[in-house]
């Protein structure tokens, strides 16, 4: 029953690993809803890229999608995804930190 909760964080976290689905997920937000076609604007790349990368995110159940006519519109599913990015952040930067600190104990050595 644990391996098969580690698989689905697994599945979750795999979706993520990929700069551009973090690029697409900075660009969403949970209570606003961004057409495929202006993802494709703000990122700069071919809409089928684009939506491939939507379609990992949305079977990892990151994101949700409607379609309206011919556009389809993406939102994040919960706003905690953002808040794990921020997590992420918080600990590059105590890494930079820290990798600050050890450098200038190393030139104070000199």
């Amino acid at each position: 029953m644990a391996s098969d909760l580690f698989d689905l964080r697994t599945r979750v976290i795999k979706a993520l690993a990929h700069p551009m689905r973090l690029k697409i997920i900075d660009q969403l937000e949970i209570d606003q809803e961004r057409c495929v076609c202006e993802l494709v604007d703000a990122l700069g790349c071919d809409q089928p890229l684009v939506s491939k990368h939507l379609a990992v995110l949305k079977n990892a159940g990151l994101v949700t999608s409607r379609q309206e006519g011919t556009s389809v519109y993406y939102k994040l599913r919960t706003p905690c995804v953002k808040k794990f990015l921020e997590c992420i952040d918080h600990v590059l930067k105590e890494n930079l930190q820290a990798t600050n600190e050890e450098m200038s104990r190393v030139i104070d050595c000199r």
